[in-house]
């Protein structure tokens, strides 16, 4: 099996590749591109390149991540997270390729009061209404790979974290160790998406020949303010959280209150294993340390 690795030095990215080399594969073939070594956003550019190729998989991890600088620069991150996707479909539907691409909870309105209503958190098919440009163009791309009829597997994730890139552990655990006290909003709820367990289960469903639209994150629901406390008391680190409301931390993208998805839908699929928030924090946190 050919598999085209797009995104391959972000976070899902790297996680990928590490997947790949735990459980390597003789008759297994992955081209990983990194950022800038393939123009998305040029149709003819991808149809060349999956041409030479041939690839049996496309998985997409590429993505305009960026939320508050996307309401700045509307145009880049719809070209990437819209545009660029909706070239990948067509060109996956012309050449039959099964497509893998990765959409956020920011697809959903996020109300308070939908804590209550749906406690499990956003099912697949709830309306989206996204409230902010990255959710747009998100739910823009997403639209693009199910009006081309391709063969895809649309995975939604939220509060993205792992051992490679950018995440709220990480940061949180370089600021504890530098200051005796750190602010932290307590008004938006969710769960942490772990990347190792979304990796292993997104292979779990494309084994399974899931089709369509799956969430994957972690069971339970926290609050950034909680999150962080969580990752201070497992590592050891003496620092005072002090727990604020949004308002106190104002953001140039507006964010969801309540970012839950459930993860039902893909609990019945054979192989797939969702871990609590908490028991995934610790996993990660003994990975960083052995990194």
């Amino acid at each position: 099996m050919k598999i085209i690795l797009l995104g391959a030095s972000g976070q899902l990215g790297r996680e990928w590749q590490r997947y790949f080399n735990l459980h390597t594969d003789d008759s297994l073939i992955v081209f990983p591109y990194t950022s800038g070594q393939l123009d998305l956003t040029h149709y003819e550019e991808v149809a060349r390149e999956v041409s030479a190729r041939q690839p049996n998989v496309i998985i997409n991890c590429a993505a305009y991540t960026l939320v508050d600088q996307a309401e700045l620069k509307k145009d880049k991150a719809m070209a990437i997270n819209a545009r660029a996707v909706e070239n990948l479909a067509k060109v996956c539907k012309s050449n039959d390729i099964h497509l893998i691409h990765y959409s956020t909870d920011y697809v959903f309105p996020g109300k308070e009061e939908d804590r209550k209503r749906y406690p499990r958190g956003y099912p697949e098919d709830h309306q989206a209404e996204p409230v902010n440009w990255y959710g747009q163009t998100k739910w823009e791309g997403e639209e693009a790979i199910r009006a081309s009829g391709c063969r895809h597997l649309i995975i939604r994730t939220t509060w993205l974290c792992g051992l490679y890139g950018n995440n709220f552990v990480k940061t949180m655990l370089k600021y504890g160790r530098e200051k005796e006290e750190l602010k932290v909003v307590n008004d938006q709820w969710g769960s942490p998406g772990y990347a190792d367990e979304i990796v292993a289960n997104s292979m779990n469903l494309y084994t399974a020949d899931a089709k369509g639209t799956y969430h994957l994150t972690s069971k339970g629901l926290t609050n950034w303010a909680e999150f962080a406390e969580a990752i201070f008391d497992y590592s050891n680190i003496d620092v005072n959280v002090n727990a604020i409301p949004s308002e106190e931390y104002p953001t140039e993208a507006k964010r969801p209150k309540y970012s839950k998805l459930d993860t039902s839908k893909a609990e019945k699929v054979e192989g797939v294993e969702i871990t609590d928030w908490r028991e995934g924090l610790k996993r990660l946190l003994k990975q960083l340390e052995n990194h």
